[in-house]
């Protein structure tokens, strides 16, 4: 049983739910096949398996070191990293004009999903990497992307995102970090960068950092932000690595999880000039980094699906093993222990723990999917309104899975009883890791402002007709199915509460109070839509019963029963406009100083 990945969970997502075979149908994909995308599978797998996984835990307890201003770390992370980018993954999902594999979407995370579970620490560092280079492929000058990025999708160079400030925080209108220029088209730059993830390590020939910086006459706020490329070491003409350019190391912040994953602060313009070269136009720097961060987004939910799957995975193979107890009603000591997985609440947390990371999982591919039709989409309007209903999308897709498989890898620790909270099992760690999701690519709450405050008002409500149209398709196609019937007429009732809490909420002019619960909100969405995720997998076992099938329907069961409810309610409590938490005064928390 692998640990990393259910092979056939998967192919049932690629295949059967999201129809990759009729992906390769396009020219854009011809040149492969079903039998070739199962090779990619099982290299990846392979790789991920014996060069990522078997040092995880290792890793963990001996993360890297601040030593003489360098960082030093364990010589598995070199192997692993120079693996992976010899297998050609950190340029899959590139077109083959600029050395890319050119695969669909669905397959690069299917294929990123695997090295994330095993390893997500040093997986990191590549999805840092394919997501700089999306970033200067989509907005970088020609001249730019021909020095940086054949060394990129090679794997030698690897790739950053420098936005926040140690003032600053996610305020990134309070950034200070000031782009000078020098009089030749290039930048000096000043300032410092705070939670620069793979921001030093020692692997890779050099680092690309992606850098938010304002120029000195800039506009105040977000509106006179500008993006730069800035490299570790400078790079002449012809893409040969000279001198340092005095970006500084200036300490590693040490975090719960994801250990292996350097975090840094690092120093701009300390000791010389910090060179940088501007990406798009000026002042243009948020909208053009926003295309990275939302990659990233999708990147952070997948992450954390894959966290919550290896606790599932390694929970469930301990239920079925650990023997402890007996059935209730056995009271004779002489019978034999059963495995804790025939207890009801074991199966409860199990069950749980499925419905969150598989329902996740179809959630992070249906997104997917929506950028490979977007690729082989010509009308214009069709593109157009996929590219909206990922907008919308994104945030859910982020954060939904940061906050409920972090609940199903505390379930796994639960699982395994006293065992699950010590260093002897990784399910502890899993829930370390996972932990930091929550905060990555924007915190929990920041992701509900923009859903509630901004993205269901996207082209007046647009958006979210869009999402409500492609949901009825399911109910409409379930609504009479006798086994279905039930949780088509809930989710449709389901979507009546969602619009319900739109409508009140755009309808207050006190945007303070209407946005109070805005987290709730998000949370509220993303269980209607994984709900709708559920209904979608059990119509496509439909007529199976197979015990892979009937595991599907019964886990559409479970969280249509025990779980979509509490959407409900959440949702009513928005449409009330309920300010008992915005209206609360510092002096109401007790402790004064």
């Amino acid at each position: 049983m692998s640990m990393i990945v259910d092979r056939q969970d998967l192919d049932f997502y690629l295949h059967d739910m999201f129809q990759v075979d009729g992906l390769l149908e396009h020219p854009r994909y011809a040149e492969y096949d079903r039998d070739t995308l199962v090779s990619i599978l099982d290299s990846a797998e392979q790789i991920a398996e014996q060069q990522f996984y078997p040092f995880a835990q290792k890793l963990d307890q001996n993360e890297p070191k601040f030593v003489d201003g360098q960082v030093e770390m364990i010589p598995e992370v070199n192997d692993a990293l120079r693996a992976y980018a010899e297998a050609g993954f950190v340029a899959a999902g590139f077109e083959a004009e600029v050395g890319g594999l050119q695969l669909p979407a669905l397959v690069c995370n299917a294929v990123s999903s695997m090295f994330t579970a095993a390893n997500q620490s040093v997986s990191n560092y590549m999805f840092l990497t394919a997501g700089a280079a999306s970033l200067l492929r989509a907005c970088g000058s020609e001249a730019l992307q021909q020095i940086y990025l054949p060394p990129m999708l090679e794997g030698r160079w690897f790739g950053t995102m420098c936005l926040s400030e140690t003032q600053a925080g996610s305020s990134l209108a309070d950034i200070r970090t000031v782009a000078t220029p020098r009089g030749d088209g290039s930048y000096a730059l000043t300032g410092s960068k705070m939670w620069i993830s793979g921001g030093e390590q020692s692997v890779s020939e050099n680092i690309v950092h992606m850098v938010l910086a304002k120029l000195p006459d800039a506009p105040p706020g977000v509106r006179g932000i500008s993006l730069f490329l800035v490299p570790k070491y400078r790079v002449d003409d012809a893409g040969q690595i000279g001198e340092h350019n005095n970006i500084v190391l200036a300490g590693l912040n040490h975090k719960m999880g994801q250990r292996g994953t350097t975090n840094c602060l690092l120093n701009f313009g300390e000791g010389g000039e910090t060179i940088g070269y501007l990406v798009g136009r000026e002042h243009d720097g948020l909208a053009n980094m926003f295309h990275m961060m939302n990659e990233a987004r999708i990147g952070v939910g997948l992450a954390a699906v894959m966290s919550g799957l290896s606790g599932y995975l390694y929970s469930l193979d301990y239920a079925q093993q650990r023997q402890q107890g007996r059935k209730l009603g056995e009271k004779n000591p002489s019978q034999p222990q059963v495995p804790i997985i025939e207890h009801a609440d074991v199966k409860r947390m199990l069950m749980t723990q499925k419905a969150f990371v598989e329902g996740g999982q179809a959630l992070l591919y249906y997104c997917t999917s929506l950028l490979d039709r977007q690729a082989v989409a010509t009308d214009q309007q069709e593109i157009k309104t996929l590219h909206l209903l990922l907008e919308l999308l994104t945030p859910v897709a982020k954060s939904w899975p940061s906050e409920y498989c972090l609940e199903a890898n505390k379930l796994a620790i639960q699982v395994l009883g006293g065992y699950g909270y010590t260093r002897d099992y990784p399910v502890e760690r899993f829930y370390r890791d996972n932990r930091l999701n929550h905060i990555h690519e924007g915190t929990h709450a920041i992701h509900g402002l923009d859903i509630l405050g901004r993205k269901v008002r996207l082209a007046g409500g647009a958006a979210l007709n869009v999402l409500a149209a492609e949901m009825r398709d399911t109910i409409d196609a379930t609504v009479n199915d006798a086994d279905l019937a039930e949780f088509s007429t809930a989710l449709a009732a389901a979507w009546a509460a969602v619009e319900t809490a739109v409508q009140a909420v755009v309808a207050c002019d006190d945007a303070e109070r209407g946005l109070a619960n805005a987290t709730l909100f998000l949370n509220a969405l993303g269980h209607v839509i994984v709900a709708w995720m559920w209904l979608w997998q059990a119509r496509c076992v439909a007529g199976r019963n197979d015990s892979f099938a009937v595991g599907k329907r019964r886990a559409c069961q479970f969280f249509f029963r025990y779980e979509l409810p509490k959407a409900i309610t959440e949702l009513a409590l928005v449409a009330s406009l309920d300010d008992s938490c915005a209206t609360l005064e510092p002096a109401h928390f007790g402790v004064q100083k």
